[in-house]
């Protein structure tokens, strides 16, 4: 970890776009989608453009009373304004408190209660179909990004207002609150520091510096509430990468793009590339410029990674798995390419970065780690953030001497390679590796989308598949692929759509399983 620590000081979220621009201002940045607090800049625009759009949008919320140390929770209709708001609120020294439009308005509702009266970021979409007008009680003053409605404040009136200069606050203060995936329940607030921030992107930048010496263009698509998309914007800005965002992923939509511009880097959630894998059969070839893919939150399955390789025309292409979670940010590393085949085991995560981070699996019953008997994956990292707002005791409990309970369970190799298992919630024992099923059954299965295997109320397992363009699946190509698995119980087949999601396209899983429980079912 000391490689994280050495002059680090803070990411310094509110001048991110600025200090870029100072060398590389005439950078594009490209958008798929038009900005609700700015829909007249189009979808190009230059990093000192963008760089001046946070500089007038810090100034308005200063105009609107928002001071150094204040909250300001960020709930919109999606788009990328939502980062650019959180770049002006820490600009002048607030905090941001993202929160995903994905979440429903009660748990927002008690998400801003938790953050003590905070200045509220939202739209009129937003309060007139999601939120409860309990906010306006929980809030400091409500500001609207877009639209109006009555008692809240439209960011569009201040306008013009003077600009104010930046505010530089110390690299430990809290910089920036992002919300866990809420996989288990209500999400937790994790609240990152500038240092820790900064101890994240470290690592990042200096395994993407030898695979991408050059200039490429990078296409992101990535949740605008997550902390990972701020560490890629920032190796992003600073190595002059011109920079494709986008909030949709529609493959024909994504595909368009990818033909016109190119990109020669793909930052994206693993769910994303699975559902782009038919781009691999486009005539365009619109990945063929793709030298290195990134993933990062969750294993991908192999398939998924071969098929990308495969699309790719560029000598070496890679594709980079990076293992972390939104409390402590990336921990361990794995690089895939067209050498290792689709039999390559999926359930290796990779190892630790030399000098960032560290990781250990500690034992569930006082017997060794292994395969069939799996650990706790614990990870020690400066990127771990602080606390969880309001929730310290919680916090506390998943810190062991420095140490940082992931959750998760798996066990290392000889060599430190760590495997992830399972979920510590989604552990179904006597079954063995859920993930490592999964993995099996895409491999054997072409027609699958999605597959989920959970407990269901007896304990046995059950399979939840969804198909590409929701055909039925084929009962006997299933019943092959299973043969040689532990048994579950007969597959349950639903759409994807209406699998619940968390913000980063996860499967909530212990959702599903209630969700079926209670005689839920959607299938195709």
């Amino acid at each position: 970890m000391f490689l994280q620590r050495i002059g680090n000081r803070g990411i310094r979220l509110g001048t991110l776009f600025e200090r870029a621009a100072v060398k590389q201002g005439s950078n594009v940045l490209i958008l798929d989608h038009d900005l609700d607090i700015a829909p007249g800049l189009g979808r190009r625009a230059t990093v000192a453009e963008v760089a001046d759009l946070i500089d007038d949008f810090a100034s308005r919320l200063w105009a609107a009373k928002v001071r150094p140390g204040q909250r300001v929770v960020v709930y919109k209709s999606d788009g990328f304004d939502i980062t650019l708001l959180a770049c002006a609120a820490a600009r002048i020294g607030a905090v941001p408190v993202l929160l995903s439009p994905k979440l429903d308005g009660d748990t927002v509702a008690e998400l801003v209660r938790r953050t003590d009266e905070p200045f509220l970021l939202t739209d009129q979409a937003k309060l007139e179909n999601e939120l409860p007008g309990s906010v306006f009680e929980f809030a400091e003053k409500v500001l609207l990004t877009s639209g109006s409605y009555q008692g809240a404040t439209e960011l569009a009136a201040l306008a013009g207002v003077p600009r104010v200069p930046a505010v530089t606050m110390p690299a430990d203060h809290p910089t920036l609150i992002t919300h866990t995936s809420g996989t288990t329940g209500t999400p937790k607030l994790a609240v990152h520091t500038g240092r820790t921030l900064q101890a994240r992107y470290r690592p990042q930048a200096t395994v993407v510096k030898p695979l991408i010496p050059g200039r490429e263009t990078i296409a992101m698509h990535v949740s605008f509430v997550h902390s990972r998309l701020i560490t890629a914007l920032a190796i992003s800005l600073f190595r002059g990468f011109p920079i494709l965002v986008l909030r949709e992923s529609d493959p024909a939509h994504v595909a368009d793009l990818f033909a016109q511009l190119r990109p020669g880097i793909l930052e994206a959630h693993p769910n994303s590339f699975m559902e782009w894998e038919e781009l691999a059969e486009d005539p365009r070839r619109p990945l063929a410029n793709v030298k290195l893919f990134s993933s990062t939150f969750d294993a991908i399955h192999p398939r998924t990674v071969q098929r990308m390789l495969a699309a790719s025309a560029r000598r070496g292409a890679v594709f980079g798995q990076l293992y972390g979670q939104s409390e402590i940010g990336p921990a361990v590393v794995r690089s895939f390419s067209r050498r290792r085949g689709q039999d390559a085991d999926g359930r290796c995560v990779g190892v630790p970065f030399p000098g960032f981070t560290e990781v250990r699996v500690v034992s569930r019953d006082g017997k060794e780690p292994s395969e069939t008997n799996p650990g706790y994956i614990e990870v020690r990292s400066d990127g771990r953030i602080v606390t969880y707002l309001g929730e310290q005791a919680r916090y506390d409990a998943q810190v062991n001497d420095g140490w940082w309970r992931m959750g998760d369970v798996g066990y290392r190799t000889r060599w430190g390679c760590v495997h992830l298992l399972d979920r510590e919630v989604d552990l179904i024992e006597g079954f063995g590796s859920t993930l490592a099923a999964e993995d099996t059954l895409f491999a054997k299965l072409d027609q699958l989308a999605e597959v989920v295997i959970i407990p269901g109320e007896d304990g046995r397992a059950v399979p939840v598949v969804c198909t590409k363009d929701d055909v039925p699946l084929d009962l006997a190509a299933w019943q092959q692929a299973v043969a040689t698995l532990p048994p579950m119980a007969d597959p349950v087949q639903w759409r994807i759509g209406d699998l619940p999601q968390t913000a980063t396209t996860k499967i909530k899983r212990l959702e599903l399983a209630r969700l079926l429980a209670s005689g839920s079912s959607v299938a195709g």
